[in-house]
């Protein structure tokens, strides 16, 4: 993914929505807000066109979308601070395994290219 992502107003939206109890109004600006957020939370095109058809699809869009968010970023930072941890400490097997734990797990194409390119730093390590 080589555009900048910005995650900002997806983030409000699902503040408003999810956690506010505001009603998600599906205009064409929401709906291209959600099929954007979808691709680049690994969610296909056709599954996101799917949930787009109802109001309770969207909003479990909307959910899923925010979830992949919010896991895939804790995920990634806890591990990075572990590897970095064990960088220090030079334990660079450790320090690779926290990358490749990642990415057998995640599905955000943002946060795998991340743990990507973190493997590719440690390669040359001992």
């Amino acid at each position: 993914m080589s555009e900048k992502i910005d995650w900002d107003p997806i983030r409000a939206l699902a503040r408003r929505v999810i956690r506010e109890g505001a009603p998600l109004v599906l205009d064409d600006d929401v709906r291209a807000l959600l099929r954007r957020t979808a691709r680049e939370v690994g969610i296909g095109d056709a599954n996101a066109e799917q949930a787009l058809s109802t109001d309770e699809g969207a909003l479990e869009l909307l959910r899923e979308s925010s979830r992949r968010i919010t896991d895939g970023s804790n995920r990634l930072m806890d591990a990075l601070h572990r590897m970095y941890r064990h960088q220090k400490a030079g334990d660079f097997d450790s320090a690779r395994q926290e990358m490749r734990d990642v990415l057998s797990v995640e599905v955000v194409p943002h946060y795998r290219e991340v743990a990507e390119g973190q493997l590719e730093d440690l390669e040359d390590e001992p």
